[in-house]
């Protein structure tokens, strides 16, 4: 007999809300009950097409669902996930986790069933990391390189928010994701000493920091509104092999010369509907490994709010 579908509420209808949105439309695990955004305009083009569905204030959501989902800017995460976790709710979130570090502590301390939308947790080349890298060697280091010639990218520019200091800044939106994965997969992540420069106005253009993840060091580097393309670069420094990926799914290896390009093959694990699966199986009693939790998130938080502070 197939299971009875999780109800679920979606909060935030940005792009990636919208994006988890529509996967969940179509996903057997869940039936959307409920929707908010503080955009009345995305609400109204919205609702006519999705009858079944209660749309209204985000606050009214504990009544419809077993589970949220939470895709508001940052400074939101903690108010509804705190409401909805006291009342026994399920809650997957966007990252980063929360803003103000007392807030992401008790996201933390509140238990209950949680999950953070890290991409990077179930995609094939992480899988492949953490078989191959016990085999790499000692590791001596990791190194995190990104460059934007234009922040917020394009794709964001109807989040503003994503563009200022309070909430925003590529190490907020872009970092936290590489450094779940460092995390994840060399050790728990902890900043040293970082460092962020500012044009006039908006978010940072420069940052600069030196990480450890459990006793091996990270450099981090990342630079935007530069005259080069947009790159992401993770690299783990191995003794007897070292692992490159590029731009989220490129990986290579090197052995001691040149990268060599490793052609994956897998299960197309990556995507919303993946993570959408596994929050399923959270809700329902069985913790699956490969997605992130408010504990996972916390740490990358306290690493990524350093930057600032």
């Amino acid at each position: 007999m197939a299971a009875t579908p999780i109800r679920l509420g979606v909060i935030g209808l940005g792009v990636m809300g919208r994006r988890t949105f529509e996967q969940a439309l179509e996903h057997p695990d869940f039936e959307v009950t409920f929707a908010a955004d503080a955009d009345p305009e995305v609400v109204e083009a919205l609702q006519p097409g999705h009858p079944g569905i209660t749309f209204g204030a985000a606050t009214e959501f504990v009544d419809h669902v077993d589970a949220v989902y939470i895709a508001t800017p940052p400074s939101w995460h903690a108010p509804y996930a705190l409401t909805a976790l006291r009342q026994g709710i399920a809650v997957f979130c966007e990252k980063p986790l929360a803003v103000d570090l007392a807030e992401g502590r008790e996201m933390v301390a509140a238990g209950g069933v949680t999950a953070v939308n890290f991409p990077l947790s179930d995609t094939n080349a992480t899988l492949y990391l953490e078989d191959v890298i016990p085999d790499a060697g000692d590791l001596l280091g990791v190194d995190v390189r990104m460059t934007f010639p234009q922040w917020p990218r394009p794709f964001q520019a109807p989040a503003a928010w994503v563009g200022e200091r309070a909430e925003g800044g590529f190490i907020r939106e872009v970092f936290s994701h590489f450094a779940y994965l460092t995390d994840r997969l060399v050790g728990p992540i902890r900043t040293v000493e970082a460092t962020v420069d500012y044009a006039e106005t908006g978010s940072e253009i420069a940052a600069r920091g030196l990480l450890r993840a459990g006793e091996v060091p990270v450099q981090v580097s990342g630079y935007a509104g530069v005259a080069a393309a947009e790159s992401y670069e993770w690299i783990v420094w191995g003794s007897r092999r070292s692992y490159r990926l590029t731009n989220w799914a490129h990986l290579a290896v090197s052995d001691g010369g040149p990268w060599t390009p490793l052609d994956l093959t897998g299960d197309g694990s990556g995507a919303e509907s993946t993570r959408l699966s596994l929050f399923a199986e959270a809700v329902r009693g069985r913790r699956p490994a490969n997605l992130a939790d408010f504990a996972d998130a916390l740490r990358v938080q306290e690493a990524v709010e350093a930057f600032y502070q």
